[in-house]
C-alpha cells in the first residue's frame, strides 16, 4: 500500500515533559490544579487547568480547559495532558468532566475521539452596536417595554444593600437554565455568594452592570440581566445571565432588560463596540429575543461530558 501524502501524516512524537503548576486562583467555590507541557529546552507546548467544582450539588463535576500550540499538535501533548488531568480528577473523587470546544474544531475532533459525549451545544452571538439600529427599541407597551406592574431597576458593580436579599432570591430564575446532559445542578445562592461573584468581576477591573425588573405590587425582583464590561472599556462586552422566574416569563421582560443594557452601554461607554452572549440551542424563547435584538450568530460550541466513574 502506497505511503498517504504527506499532509495527511502523523507528525512525529515530540520530547517534553509535564509540569504541575501551583495555580493561585481559588475562589469560594472552585479550586484550579494546572499542567504546563515543555520541551527539552522549555519552549512551552501546551497547558491543562483543571477546575474543581466546591458548590453543594457541584462536587461531583470538574471543567477542563486544554491548549496545545498549533504546530505541536498530533503528536501526543494533548493526551498527555488530558491523561494528567483526568487522573487527578478521579483522585480527587470526580465523577465526570466537562470540556467546551468550538464545533467543528481541532478541540472538537479531540474530545470526540478521547470518549467525550456532547453534552450541550451552545449557539455564541454578537450584537454589532455601531451597525444594529433597531437593537434599542423597545418592546411593545409602555416606554421601557414592560407590561404594567413592573419596572426595571440596575446598578453597576455590586448590589445594593436595598435590593440584595430580592436580587439574591431573583437568581433562583436561572435554576431551569437548559443544561443538557452536563450534569450541572442548581446552584444554591446566598447573600454572600452574590456579593462575591460580583467582586471576582471587580478585581480583575472590569465592570459589572446589572439590569433587573421589580413586581411593584410584591417587592420583589423577578428577573434580572448581567453585562461585564473588559477592564478598558472598549471592544466587546459580555453577557453573563439573563433569567426570568418561570411565573412572569412569555410577558417581554427578558427583551426589556437586554434593551435597558444596549441603551446603558451606548450612552455611556461608546468604546464598546459589541456585545456578545451565548445560549442553548434549545433555549427557544431567548434565542428569538436575541434575534429580534439584532444579535447574530458567529459559532457554535459544544459541551462535553467524560464519565469518569
Amino acid at each position: 500500500m502506497p505511503a498517504p501524502p504527506a499532509t495527511h501524516r502523523r507528525p512525529p512524537p515530540v520530547t517534553f515533559r509535564l509540569t504541575a503548576l501551583a495555580d493561585p486562583a481559588e475562589t469560594p467555590f472552585s479550586r484550579r490544579l494546572a499542567w504546563l507541557a515543555a520541551a527539552s529546552d522549555g519552549t512551552p507546548l501546551g497547558s491543562a487547568f483543571l477546575r474543581l467544582l466546591t458548590s453543594p450539588g457541584q462536587a461531583h463535576l470538574c471543567e477542563l480547559t486544554l491548549d496545545v500550540h498549533p504546530a505541536e499538535r498530533r503528536r501526543g501533548v494533548g493526551s498527555a495532558l488530558l491523561a494528567a488531568a483526568t487522573a487527578a480528577a478521579r483522585e480527587d473523587g470526580r465523577r465526570a468532566l466537562l470540556a467546551q470546544a468550538v464545533e467543528g474544531s481541532p478541540g472538537d475532533a479531540f474530545l470526540s475521539a478521547r470518549g467525550f459525549e456532547r453534552a450541550l451545544v451552545l449557539d455564541f452571538a454578537r450584537l454589532d452596536l455601531a451597525t444594529a439600529a433597531t437593537a434599542a427599541t423597545p418592546a411593545p407597551g409602555s416606554a421601557a417595554g414592560l407590561p404594567p406592574g413592573y419596572r426595571l431597576v440596575s446598578w453597576v458593580g455590586r448590589c445594593p444593600e436595598e435590593w440584595l436579599p430580592a436580587f439574591t432570591r431573583s437568581r433562583t430564575a436561572m435554576d431551569d437554565m437548559p443544561m443538557g446532559d452536563t450534569g450541572y445542578g442548581p446552584v444554591a445562592w446566598d447573600e454572600a455568594r452574590t456579593l462575591s461573584a460580583a467582586q471576582a468581576v471587580a478585581d480583575r477591573g472590569e465592570l459589572l452592570h446589572t439590569v433587573a425588573v421589580l413586581e411593584t405590587a410584591t417587592g420583589e425582583l423577578v428577573g434580572f440581566s448581567e453585562l461585564v464590561l473588559p477592564a478598558d472599556r472598549s471592544g466587546d462586552a459580555q453577557h453573563y445571565g439573563t433569567a426570568v422566574q418561570p411565573d412572569h416569563r412569555r410577558r417581554g421582560l427578558a427583551r426589556a432588560m437586554k434593551t435597558e443594557s444596549i441603551r446603558w452601554t451606548r450612552a455611556e461607554h461608546p468604546g464598546i463596540t459589541g456585545l456578545l452572549t451565548d445560549t442553548a440551542e434549545h433555549n427557544t424563547g431567548m434565542l428569538a429575543v436575541n434575534h429580534a435584538l439584532g444579535y447574530r450568530s458567529t459559532h457554535r460550541s459544544v459541551e462535553f461530558r467524560l464519565p469518569l466513574s
